[in-house]
């Protein structure tokens, strides 16, 4: 649409990301950051290495469980963490986090925080439950924990889906993927009670960019039908754009009701949580 050539930069999780451009300042390669979700919005947003973005009303264009008042990141889907089981196999799902740390018999998979965007997610959703109790809701939960991984898809496919788990820190749009291209029914997001945290990715052009111009343009596309349409199949996230007819499997998924904390209170207590997580471990 633009004539723009794409190089892509791939890294394995958000924290990862925000970490290489703030290591590499002014002399990073990048024009924009895509990639991003909301436990490092504050992180990025006082980073002072994103310049607003030049888009028209961006607020009234887009759809999201939340009011977006950047003027400096774009968002471009949204989803929810959610614990994903075999519905054949695991016959008494959790329909709480209380239920899952204190009742539920299974053998769960979760993703490292430090490295992991999901990782990340779960302990922020913990605090959101129990804040000040978090600690001690870990070391119960973490007896039914198998494994931390790195990353989300070692998890995913090495354990859960090779029968090594019952429960695998996922999303809730999870299953979709198992219908759409496997037409697989078998696998299910337990919706919590207390709500499911929410995952919002986003993007933003970097200050030290010398392609503006081009950044801004790609932002456009980027919350353009022509971008937004291909992400439930792609990204297995919801779109941001408004009246886009989901796929077919998005009717079969529970939608959770949302949590979220603060993104400034998250930067202000990320590495106080993170120790909490590893000392009740």
């Amino acid at each position: 649409k633009y004539n723009i050539d794409l190089e892509l930069i791939a890294v394995d999780s958000a924290a990862t990301l925000l970490n290489k451009v703030i290591l590499e300042g002014s002399n990073t390669k990048a024009d924009i950051v895509l990639g991003l979700d909301m436990n490092l919005f504050d992180s990025a947003d006082k980073s002072g290495l994103f310049i607003n973005h030049s888009l028209d009303n961006l607020e009234n264009n887009i759809m999201l469980p939340i009011k977006w008042n950047s003027k400096i990141f774009v968002p471009y889907n949204y989803g929810y963490f959610a614990f994903v089981y075999n519905n054949t196999k695991l016959l008494n799902p959790p329909k709480s986090m209380d239920e899952l740390i204190n009742s539920t018999d299974a053998r769960i998979v979760i993703q490292d925080p430090r490295t992991s965007t999901p990782g990340l997610g779960l302990l922020i959703w913990m605090k959101a439950l129990y804040g000040n109790d978090a600690k001690n809701k870990w070391v119960k939960l973490n007896k039914k924990v198998i494994s931390v991984t790195k990353g989300w898809t070692d998890a995913y496919y090495n354990f859960f889906m090779a029968g090594e788990a019952d429960l695998v820190l996922s999303y809730s749009t999870s299953p979709a993927a198992h219908i759409m291209f496997e037409e697989n029914y078998e696998i299910s997001a337990a919706i919590f009670e207390e709500g499911n945290y929410v995952s919002i990715e986003f993007a933003g052009i970097l200050k030290s960019s010398n392609n503006q111009k081009m950044a801004n343009n790609f932002l456009r596309f980027m919350i353009s039908d022509d971008f937004q349409s291909v992400l439930p199949s792609t990204n297995i996230m919801y779109p941001i754009a408004n009246n886009l007819m989901l796929p077919e499997a998005f009717n079969k998924i529970e939608v959770p009701d949302m949590l979220q904390i603060d993104p400034e209170e998250i930067n202000k207590n990320k590495d106080e949580w993170i120790n909490e997580w590893l000392n009740a471990s």
